[in-house]
């Protein structure tokens, strides 16, 4: 349906999975994953999704496939999402140099391919829908084995706001002493994020971005916290909570305690991993310099390339 020009770039898939070890490092997956992303659901999805997209005018005068054309096919636009994301270098030096591609040409490519790709990959929303219908005892262990989930939050920086002096205040962590954006995160036992919020202004303490969008849970299963989160199992009586021991003013922890903070540090190194792994994409590490409506579409299509890579090792 759409003709592609030839293009000479510096990087291609062509090129790049001759080498496998530079594969990965370049876009977070092995060919054998990138492959089968890219044949199982991308193709399947592509003219769909194009039509789809090109119908959306009612004001269209030419007819779907008409003007202009993308300069690569489907499969090196993929790779060139997944080694923005993965790398996060500017447009000009991956349109001009690794692509060959216009400035203009690599912001439109990659912002239509985002939307593609979101759909063909577990995202956290969708896992999180089959979870809130969850019935049977059997169904709540298949998606949280031990019947536990690992809640907490992470942050980024962001530019700071230069000419809104109330939106610098709000997204200005203290912790972190900088500007920041939170997002939220709940995974299962293996690692797998069942459920992702939408950012939020990094003023905002973690416990508080809890209570007002926390995840639902089936009864069985015991959401595990940090100290951060201290107070959860008197606001929330009705779910199971586990959180260390807190230390008392001028009292030491009992010996008990003491093995019970280590016992639980070692069961929430679960989303730990999670979040190192979300950060080796460095979109999601470095100052996040794209638009913040961008911020909640990177974050699912990163997380969800996590979910296949767990899902399917």
């Amino acid at each position: 349906m759409v003709a592609h020009q030839s293009v000479f770039s510096l990087i291609s898939y062509d090129r790049l999975s001759k080498k496998p070890l530079l594969f990965k490092s370049f876009t977070g997956l092995t060919i054998v994953e990138f492959n089968d992303i890219y044949d199982k659901e991308i193709t399947k999805r592509y003219h769909k999704h194009e039509s789809k997209r090109l119908s959306k005018r009612k004001d269209r005068e030419r007819s779907i496939g008409a003007g202009r054309h993308f300069k690569l096919d489907v499969k090196d636009r993929f790779l060139m999402l997944l080694v923005y994301y993965r790398l996060y270098i500017t447009y000009t030096l991956v349109a001009g140099f690794l692509f060959d591609l216009d400035q203009s040409n690599i912001c439109r490519d990659i912002q239509k391919i985002e939307r593609l790709v979101r759909k063909c990959i577990p995202i956290p929303q969708k896992i999180y829908n089959i979870t809130k219908r969850l019935q049977t005892p059997d169904e709540v262990e298949a998606y949280f084995p031990g019947f536990l989930s690992f809640i907490d939050s992470t942050e980024q920086s962001i530019p700071r706001p230069i000419d809104n002096k109330r939106k610098r205040k709000l997204f200005y962590s203290g912790k972190k002493k900088r500007h920041t954006v939170k997002t939220q995160f709940m995974t299962n036992n293996h690692g797998i994020i069942v459920y992702k919020s939408n950012y939020k202004k990094g003023r905002r303490h973690d416990y508080d971005i809890y209570k007002k969008n926390h995840p639902e849970t089936p009864k069985e299963v015991v959401n595990v916290f940090d100290l951060g989160y201290l107070g959860i199992e008197k606001d929330f009586p009705e779910q199971k909570s586990s959180l260390p021991s807190k230390k008392k003013r001028n009292l030491e922890l009992s010996q008990q305690e003491i093995e019970h903070n280590k016992n639980h540090s070692k069961r929430r190194m679960v989303i730990e991993h999670m979040i190192c792994r979300l950060k080796k994409f460095r979109i999601m590490n470095d100052v996040f310099r794209n638009k913040l409506s961008k911020y909640d579409k990177v974050s699912d299509i990163v997380s969800g390339l996590i979910n296949y890579r767990i899902m399917t090792s």
